[in-house]
Order: structure tokens, then C-alpha cells, then sequence
């Protein structure tokens, strides 16, 4: 039998020991911000949701609307946190994981929460006085309800790494090690589905703030699967020796869209854009003419089957930013037939539409 020596005996017991001591750390740190977790959303369920539901103030579906699942949410929570207390770290992980898909489902409504909330203190007067009166409480510490809403899509930020520093530290034969494994891969699924959500939804922003900002509606912007990249002002070089002329470009995942600001003086559409050209990327041939160098800005050479548009910019950080854009854009729409949903190495990261294909499905592209 070969014995290790003393040395390598030592070495091996003081990384256990630090393994052990970095779990202890992590562990009391979970607890701790699980408590602080709970504290906050005792302020929602306890004199929001249950005292709503008493006095009747807003009607069931109205209620249900602005807090969806969060009362499953926090239910959840305090389960997880009695284990964590108890030292039942693999109990509590295995039956929180089983509930984990609430975060994705309250991800899915916040957006629709916050316009129904803003309704209710537009339109329902007794509604927001209740809403002062309960925000004025020294516990909610100056919070507003609006501050506290979003709080389990941060919580569950923090889950994900604080289970995996569990993990990393926890020895692979140790009973709780495969709780940690799976807590760890749950959270990073469902982290990933609400990441989708908040782009989709930010996406959706964008693309109704294009839409507004051109004059008429001949240019529709709101299309199915169509990804916001970036905007901002060129000068488009003639062909023919003509007048350079500064136009606002808009660009999106399968188009590039150019127009010129309305007349100031236009009583109705004086801070909106008329819509000149669309231009499909997917005919589109990319090439910089010149700003190779760190010189100052440079020249894009864009051929289309019926037009060759030449773009220039005196800065070189923006024409870097556009020719990557419309690099990146052209050569995944030009590579598969079907709308892009992910950039994730375009400047501006992009998120689909409302009308894209569900998060569940944009998730299995990333």
C-alpha cells in the first residue's frame, strides 16, 4: 500500500477546508438575501395583494393583471427558505426547482402589469390613494409598488450564481451535489427564458417608437419576427456629383429603412420622418470604400439590384458601428431563409418582436 506523503496529505485537507469554508460562506449568503427577498415581497403580498382581495378595491381580474403569480412566487420562497434554515439545502432545491417556471410566467406578464397598474392610478382614484396610503408605511422604506414589481426576475439573477457557487464548492459525492447540479441548470433555463421575454418586450418598444416617429403608415415597421438593431444619421453620397444630403436611417434585422426629417413647421408631423426608400438587406452586397484606418470616418458602399447607395460619416466609432451592423444583419439573413432572431454580436443587441415566434422557441436559437 503507497502511502501519500505528509505534504500532499496537508495540500489536499486545506483545499477541502477551503472548499468548505468558501460553501459556509455562500450558503449563509443565500440565506441571508433569502430573508431580505421575502421581507420585500411580505410588502406586496401583505398590504397589496391581500388587503386588495378584502376591501374589494380593484376587481379580481384587474388584481390578478397587475401581481399575477407573485403570491406563488413568494409561497415558493418561504419554502425554500424553512428548508435552508432547517439545513435541508437538497430538499428545499428539488421542490423550489419544481416550481421555478413561475419566474418565466411572471417574466412573460410584467410589461402588461405595469401599463394595467398605470391605467388603475389614471383612472381609479380610490385605487391610488390606497396605493400613497400603503407606500407611505415606514416598512416600505420609500418604496413605491412599481420598485417592488420587478423584484423576482432580480432575485432570480442572483440564484443562478449563488447555486452555482454552491456547487463548484460542494464535493461531487456529497448527497446535495446533484440538487445543486440540477437547481443550477433549471435556474440557467429559466434565466435564459426571461432574458428572451424582456428583449422581446424591449424589442416591441422600439419597434412601435419607429413606427410612430414616420409620417403616415405606409412604411410598416411592426412585422413578425423583425429584430431593432440601430439608428442614426448618414450622408448620402450621389452617384452623379449632386449635393451630399444628411438623411436618418433606421436599421433593422431584414431591412434599412431611409428618410428625411418633416418641415419644423408642419403642424402635425413636425418631429416625425417621411419614409423614402426601404431597401431589403437580403439583396444587399456590403463593402467599406474607405475608413479601414483609425482615419476619420469613412465611406459604405450598399449594392442593391436597382440602386447602389453610398453612406458616409466623419466619425469612425459610428461607420464602425454600422458596417458591422449591416455586416452581421445581412449575412445571417442571407444565410438561412427564414427572420433572424438573435445578434448577439451585432453593437446594439436587438430582442423579436410581440408578434415573433414564442420565447420558448427564440431560447433554443441562443
Amino acid at each position: 500500500m503507497l502511502l501519500q506523503p505528509a505534504a500532499a496529505v496537508n495540500t489536499v485537507e486545506e483545499q477541502r477546508a477551503r472548499w468548505e469554508w468558501k460553501r459556509s460562506r455562500t450558503a449563509k449568503e443565500l440565506v441571508k438575501t433569502e430573508q431580505k427577498y421575502l421581507e420585500q415581497l411580505d410588502l406586496v403580498t401583505t398590504y397589496f395583494v391581500a388587503i386588495l382581495k378584502a376591501k374589494g378595491t380593484l376587481q379580481p381580474g384587474v388584481r390578478e393583471a397587475i401581481f399575477g403569480v407573485l403570491e406563488s412566487i413568494h409561497y415558493s420562497s418561504q419554502i425554500l427558505l424553512l428548508h435552508l434554515e432547517r439545513g435541508h439545502l437538497g430538499l428545499g432545491l428539488k421542490g423550489f426547482c419544481q416550481k421555478l417556471e413561475l419566474y418565466g410566467h411572471y417574466a412573460e406578464n410584467l410589461e402588461q402589469a405595469k401599463k394595467t397598474l398605470q391605467e388603475q392610478l389614471k383612472k381609479n382614484k380610490s385605487f391610488c390613494r390606497f396605493k400613497k396610503l400603503q407606500e407611505s408605511r415606514p416598512e416600505f422604506l420609500g418604496w413605491q409598488l412599481e420598485d417592488l414589481l420587478p423584484l423576482p426576475l432580480q432575485r432570480l439573477h442572483e440564484y443562478k450564481y449563488l447555486f452555482r457557487d454552491l456547487m463548484e464548492n460542494t464535493s461531487p459525492d456529497c448527497a446535495e451535489f446533484q440538487h445543486l447540479a440540477k437547481a443550477v441548470k433549471s435556474v440557467s433555463e429559466v434565466s435564459q427564458w426571461v432574458h428572451c421575454t424582456i428583449r422581446s418586450h424591449d424589442n416591441a418598444k422600439q419597434l412601435l417608437r419607429v413606427q410612430k416617429l414616420l409620417k403616415g403608415h405606409k412604411t410598416k415597421v411592426l412585422t413578425p419576427g423583425r429584430w431593432y438593431i440601430q439608428e442614426g444619421w448618414l450622408m448620402e453620397v450621389p452617384a452623379k456629383g449632386e449635393e451630399v444630403k444628411r438623411k436618418m436611417f433606421f436599421l433593422f434585422s431584414d431591412i434599412l429603412v431611409a428618410t428625411k426629417p418633416c418641415h419644423p413647421l408642419h403642424p402635425l408631423n413636425s418631429d416625425k420622418f417621411a419614409c423614402q426608400a426601404v431597401y431589403p438587406l437580403n439583396q444587399c452586397t456590403l463593402d467599406k470604400v474607405f475608413g479601414h484606418t483609425q482615419s476619420q470616418g469613412g465611406l459604405l458602399s450598399l449594392i442593391f439590384p436597382h440602386k447602389t447607395l453610398l453612406l458616409m460619416s466623419s466619425n469612425q466609432e459610428d461607420i464602425n458601428n454600422w458596417y458591422l451592423n449591416l455586416t452581421t444583419a445581412i449575412r445571417r439573413l442571407q444565410a438561412r431563409p427564414t427572420p433572424v432572431h438573435q445578434k448577439e454580436d451585432l453593437t446594439e443587441q436587438p430582442v423579436s418582436s410581440t408578434e415573433a415566434p414564442t420565447v420558448q422557441e427564440m431560447c433554443q436559437d441562443f
